[in-house]
């Protein structure tokens, strides 16, 4: 198709979903794009139904279903047991080099290099046998060291702790939208019904990338409610984390670019609720804050003094997108249905169910979606490598 001045018209290729998986899935897709000549131009529209646009504490116009908003996000490493886990632990290496690089290359994303704590009062046989070169070799993380027992509260079993990312999230995903935007993306605010209506948004769309974060009416699918409060507390350096052997979880993750400190948190698989708890409030303040003596070097603040000028800027729920069996990334063909037109096949690049690992997984994800991507790009636009 020509336009009106002659130049052939751009083919579309529709990123579903402006959370985390969806505005990486869209950069790593524009810069294979650049990197190659095609026939045709091929622009990449993005379409949601929230988008970054503000930060806990201001008003807000998102839901609890875009989490990518909510999250404390840092980078916090799980044993790789299972193959899952294998598959998540390759993802999150490549998270992890891009972070490298955007810490040095673009200091203001809202990613910071900063210690990382772990405090577990029952370990698993993961965590048990977890040593310096395994942890290094899954995760490309640095600064392994097991903490001796005169390092830690009391009724911990194993704690240690590495070089880490903390992301100040509303800060990263304002960024990644900038950097999409001045890169000639496009973008769309639409409530899709299905990943297949994305075809009609355009008149040449020729893939679709559904970073939808649930699916549409995917029954492996499932919110996990994660509750939190942002806090005042400026001085954290470090994130902690504790897990009781009750199954309990207490954390503390700093916002660096003045972000405050996030306390937390829950995890509550199926939960639907949307309205934060005040009882669960102040059972998170009153675990988190035990941990603020070990969130940064030097002398020990008085517990007492930290409870009293701890103030809570915001209590935020957020809706995981949780999936049975883990992240679903595989590429669907179906046939299109186009009036006036030949018959047409219709390809989905599905990437979402990433749960509370959409961060330290992202880039991962984005890669391999733009793995599956090219080949099919290729053949619908001939595109040949730049010599």
């Amino acid at each position: 198709m020509m336009s009106s001045h002659g130049e052939q018209a751009p083919s579309t290729i529709v990123v579903i979903g402006a959370g985390i998986i969806g505005l990486t899935c869209a950069l790593q897709l524009q810069s294979e794009l650049s990197r190659h000549k095609t026939t045709r131009p091929v622009s990449v529209l993005l379409v949601a139904r929230e988008w970054p646009s503000s930060i806990p504490g201001a008003p807000a116009r998102h839901s609890a279903d875009y989490a990518s908003m909510w999250a404390g996000a840092h980078v916090r490493p799980i044993p790789a047991t299972t193959p899952q886990l294998r598959r998540e632990a390759a993802w999150l290496r490549r998270a992890v080099a891009e972070f490298s690089r955007q810490v040095e290359a673009e200091p203001w994303c809202g990613v910071t290099r900063t210690p990382g704590v772990e405090y577990l009062e029952a370990p698993d046989q993961g965590y048990r046998q977890q040593t310096k070169e395994t942890f290094e070799r899954e995760t490309s993380l640095g600064g392994y060291r097991k903490l001796a027992p005169a390092e830690v509260p009391e009724g911990v079993v194993l704690a240690y702790e590495y070089d880490t990312f903390c992301i100040n999230s509303p800060v990263y995903c304002e960024h990644l939208l900038r950097k999409f935007l001045l890169q000639g993306g496009k973008t769309l605010e639409k409530d899709l019904r299905s990943e297949w209506e994305a075809f009609t948004l355009r008149n040449d769309v020729i893939l679709v990338v559904n970073a939808s974060g649930t699916g549409f009416g995917d029954a492996k699918s499932f919110p996990t409610r994660g509750q939190t409060v942002v806090s005042n507390l400026s001085h954290v350096t470090k994130t902690v984390t504790r897990q009781n052997k009750d199954g309990s979880w207490s954390f503390l993750i700093p916002r660096f670019l003045n972000g405050g400190t996030i306390v937390g948190g829950t995890k509550e698989p199926g939960d639907w609720r949307t309205e934060p708890d005040l009882p669960t409030r102040e059972r998170l303040l009153s675990a988190g804050l035990t941990l603020e003596p070990y969130s940064h070097d030097g002398p020990a603040r008085d517990a007492a003094e930290t409870a009293r000028n701890c103030r809570v800027i915001s209590d935020v729920v957020g809706r995981r997108p949780t999936r049975e069996g883990g992240v679903r990334l595989e590429v669907e063909e179906r046939p299109l249905v186009k009036l006036g037109n030949a018959p047409a096949k219709g390809r989905v690049i599905h990437a979402y169910g990433a749960g509370g690992r959409g961060y330290e997984i992202s880039w991962g994800v984005a890669s391999e979606v733009a793995d599956l991507a090219m080949p099919l790009l290729r053949a619908e636009t001939q595109i040949k490598g730049k010599l």
